[in-house]
C-alpha cells in the first residue's frame, strides 16, 4: 500500500491535462456500467431461468456507476457522455443486433466475458494510480465484476458444446473492436498513468482465462485471441 501512495503522488489530479483525460475516462466507465446494466436487462429477459441473478447484476452495475459519478464530481469534473457513448457503439449495436435475434451465447460473449475483462483489465491498472477517492470506489467494484464474469462462464461452460461455434463466431466479430477502442483512449489512458500495454496483457489474461474456463483449449484460445490483432 505505501509503494501505491508513492504512485498516485506523482500525478497531479488538479492539473488542466489529467483533467481533460479524466473527462473522457470517467465517462468512459460511467457509460460501461450504464450498458451493462442494460445489457443484463436484456438478459434477464432471455434467460427466464436466471432472471433474478441477471436484475441483481444488472443494479450492481447502477450501483458502480454511481460511484464512478462521485468520483467524477470529487475531481470537478463534468464526463464527457457524447464520446463515451460513441466509444462504446460498435459493441453496443452488435449486442443489440444479437439480442433482437435471440442469440444468447453472442450477448453473453459481448457482456460476460469481453466487457467485464475489459472493465477487469482497466480498473486493476488503474487503482494504483487513482486519487484515494477513485481507488477506494475502484477497488469494491472490481471484486463485483469477477462475480460477472463468473455469470457467463458457468452458463456458457454448461452450454459448450452447443455454443462453441456461436461463441467464436462472436469473438471473431467482437474482438476487433476492442482493439480499437484500446487504441482510441491510449493517449487519455498514459495522461492517468495506465499504458496501453499493460491493459492488452490484463484484458487478454482474464478473456484467456475465461474461455478457458469455459471449455476451450490453449490451442483454440490462441486462434481466438489472434483475431484482436486485425484491430490493432
Amino acid at each position: 500500500m505505501p509503494q501505491l501512495e508513492a504512485t498516485s503522488t506523482t500525478f497531479d489530479f488538479q492539473s488542466a491535462s489529467y483533467k481533460d483525460a479524466y473527462s473522457r475516462i470517467n465517462a468512459i466507465v460511467i457509460e460501461g456500467e450504464q450498458e451493462a446494466n442494460d445489457n443484463y436487462l436484456k438478459l434477464a429477459e432471455m434467460l427466464a431461468d436466471s432472471k433474478e441473478e441477471l436484475i441483481s447484476l444488472a443494479k450492481m452495475e447502477m450501483r458502480h456507476k454511481k460511484g464512478f459519478q462521485a468520483c467524477g464530481r470529487n475531481l470537478e469534473v463534468e464526463p464527457d457522455m457524447e464520446f463515451a457513448q460513441e466509444f462504446f457503439s460498435g459493441l453496443h449495436q452488435n449486442f443489440q443486433a444479437a439480442a433482437a435475434s435471440g442469440n444468447v451465447v453472442t450477448c453473453l460473449l459481448i457482456q460476460a466475458l469481453i466487457i467485464e475483462s475489459f472493465a477487469i483489465a482497466a480498473y486493476n491498472i488503474y487503482i494504483p494510480v487513482a486519487d484515494p477517492f477513485a481507488r477506494k470506489i475502484t477497488e469494491g467494484v472490481v471484486k463485483d465484476e469477477y462475480s460477472h464474469l463468473n455469470f457467463g462462464e458457468k452458463w456458457l461452460q454448461a452450454h459448450f458444446e452447443d455454443s462453441k461455434t456461436e461463441l467464436e463466431q462472436a469473438n471473431r466479430q467482437n474482438l476487433p473492436i476492442v482493439w480499437k477502442m484500446l487504441n482510441q483512449v491510449e493517449k487519455d489512458a498514459k495522461v492517468l498513468g495506465m499504458e496501453k500495454e499493460a491493459l492488452v496483457e490484463d484484458f487478454m489474461i482474464a478473456y484467456g482465462e475465461a474461455l478457458s474456463t469455459i471449455g476451450f483449449t490453449t490451442r483454440d484460445i490462441m486462434r481466438m485471441s489472434a483475431f484482436g490483432l486485425i484491430g490493432a
